[in-house]
Parts: C-alpha cells; structure tokens; sequence
C-alpha cells in the first residue's frame, strides 16, 4: 500500500514538472491531457499527505510524551485523526473508472406494456432531464420516436457537463447506474377497469468517445439519407435532412433526424456511433478480464432489472442496492442523488472489500 501512495505522489510531482516546461504547452492535446490527469490525482495526494502529515505528528507526540505530558494528553486525538485519515485515503485509492469525467448518451426504448411503456418511457426521459437540469448540466434530444399518446417508442438525448467536473460528479460517474430495465407499476391511462399494470421501459448509457479515440473507416460506413418525420417545423418533413449511418463490420445502426440540417444529424450520428463502438470495446475488455474482476460490485450489472416504480405506493425500489424509498414523486421529478449515491456507494463497498482481501491496507 506505501508502495501505491508513493508512486501516485511521483507521479504527481512529474506532472508538475511537466506542465511547468513551457515546452510542453506547444501541444494543446498534451497539455489538456496531463490537467485532466493532475486535477484527477490532485484528490487524493491531498489525502496520502495528511495521512502522513497525521502519522509524522502521532509519532512525534508519542516521542516526546515521556518529557512532557501535554504531548502525552494529545496521542488519542492524534491517533483518531490518523485512523480518520487512513479510511479517507483508503477510499480515494479505490480504483476508478477512467470514463467517470465523460460526458454521456443516454437511450430510453419502450418494452413491454405498449402504450403505456411508450409513456413511462417519456417519464423517464423526464425524469432525466430534470436531474441533469438540477446538477447543471447542458441536455439535447438528438433522435425521438414519439408513442400515439405522447411518450416515446425511443428518445435518445446527449447530458453534458459545464467545465471540468469534480470526482464522481461527471454525467457517467453519476448516470453510468441507470442502464438496465426499469419497471413500472401502476393503473395505464387505457385502463378503464382501474386494475394495476406491470410494464417497462430500457435505459441505455454510454460514455461520449473523442475522434481520436475511436477509429472509423469511412470505407466501412453505408449512410442512407431520408425525409424526417415527426412533429413540423422549418427544414424538418420538407427536405431529406435525416441520416442512417451503418457500421458494416459491427453491423450498429444509429439514425438521427432532429437536427435542422443533414449535416448536423450526420455529425450528431457518429458521435452517437463512436460512443457505441467505445462501450462495445469497453464491454469486451470487461468481459476478458473478468477472472480478475471478480471481487468487483455485481450489484451494479447493467444487464439486469435494476429498478420498479410503484406509484399506488409512491415507492421506488433499487433491486441491485436495497435503496427503497417512498417519494417516487420527487424522484420522477429529478430528485435522483439518493438512488444514484446508493449505486456508488453499492460500487464503493465491494471495492473496498476487494482491497481488504488483498491485504491492501495502509
């Protein structure tokens, strides 16, 4: 453990000495790189140096108690900051999903239940948009299948972050949880008899990818143009401004039609194309080295159900966490942080424990 605290310490300090040589800074992708990597150690170097900080002063009071009792009288406060100090090191040295600062695309498709699956889609999609509103991120609806009654068949819509976000503050920190099927309880607008129906609606979260971080060969892509459809407006149901994009070699499809131009939505498509060639890349990385990930949260598996809302009961019930709450008004309308944090820290523990396990202990 004393070894992985040094080496993050090094590793800082050479990031220093990197962004100090103005050298450096001739290349800006360079230069955005190493911030990004320094702003995401800069957390937890403060930790490692006040628990040693915490260490140094325990042993020197411990030193000297025997000259003078004043120093003695410290050693218990002095040893509950150093105990303090190394559970919030061991936290900060848990290991982290590199994609935590990325902005995300989120998907929500109907399933079963038709109708009324198309509607708890749309409040779904709601429920979203008020969360990301309220964390103040940026939101856009970049592709929409609207039901007859005024939900969705499918939405697609990009969360943004303002700036550089905090640790675990990001939209996939924060959202990555919501994949899986979500399940919904209650009597359907269509229902005459006032009898509770059961239907639900799939969420699907990827991580943005950079150009450069995804190689496609135009080669490889078949892009089929077409007129777009859905509610009027200026260029839209008038021109063939909607795009399809195949993947040939993956056999992905992703189309979009919300934007005013065929440009625009071919741009907004492979962008929505690259976020899924990473997470496929991403999902098979996982898979291989699942042997060795074993230890790690299972809680969390975005396959799954993941989560029902009751609304005869106003309950809302995390499958993978035990959360149980009974404000799913409030939740619906955006007030998602305790589910999320019951994710996180669902996440969190199982890490932990895996630390424990290999005796990673400071």
């Amino acid at each position: 453990m004393l070894e992985s605290v040094q080496s993050i310490l090094d590793e800082y300090a050479e990031l220093e000495q990197q962004l100090a040589d103005p050298a450096v800074h001739g290349d800006q992708d360079l230069v955005r790189t190493l911030n990004k990597r320094y702003a995401a150690l800069a957390p937890t170097v403060a930790a490692a140096r006040e628990w040693q900080a915490a260490g140094d002063d325990l042993a020197a009071a411990r030193e000297l108690a025997g000259e003078d009792e004043s120093f003695a009288e410290e050693v218990p406060s002095l040893e509950a900051r150093l105990a303090a100090a190394q559970e919030h090191l061991r936290r900060m040295l848990v290991p982290r999903d590199p994609d935590d600062d990325r902005d995300v695309i989120l998907e929500v498709k109907a399933g079963e239940g038709g109708d009324e699956s198309a509607l708890f889609a749309g409040d779904l999609l709601r429920m979203y948009l008020r969360y990301a509103e309220q964390r103040g991120w940026r939101t856009a609806i970049e592709d929409a299948t609207e039901s007859d009654l005024g939900g969705y068949k499918d939405v697609r819509v990009s969360v943004r972050s303002k700036g550089t976000p905090g640790l675990a503050e990001g939209p996939w920190a924060r959202l990555k949880y919501e994949g899986g099927v979500h399940r919904v309880q209650r009597v359907p607008v269509t229902e005459s008899q006032g009898r509770i129906h059961t239907s639900a609606a799939g969420v699907l979260v990827m991580p943005e990818a950079e150009e450069v971080e995804v190689t496609i060969d135009p080669g490889d892509l078949r892009i089929d143009v077409y007129r777009s459809s859905g509610p009027g407006g200026q260029s839209v149901n008038t021109t063939d401004s909607a795009v399809r994009i195949t993947h040939v070699p993956t056999g992905l499809v992703v189309s979009c039609q919300n934007e005013k131009s065929q440009l625009q939505n071919k741009e907004a498509a492979m962008r929505v194309l690259r976020a899924r060639l990473h997470q496929m890349a991403k999902d098979e990385a996982d898979a291989e080295a699942s042997a060795a990930r074993r230890s790690q949260v299972r809680t969390v598996d975005r396959s799954e159900r993941i989560r029902t809302y009751n609304f005869p009961e106003n309950r809302i019930s995390d499958h993978r966490t035990g959360y149980k709450s009974y404000n799913l008004d409030a939740v619906l309308d955006g007030d998602l942080d305790p589910v999320v944090q019951s994710a996180l820290d669902a996440d969190e523990a199982a890490k932990l424990a895996a630390l424990a396990d290999d005796g990673s202990r400071p």
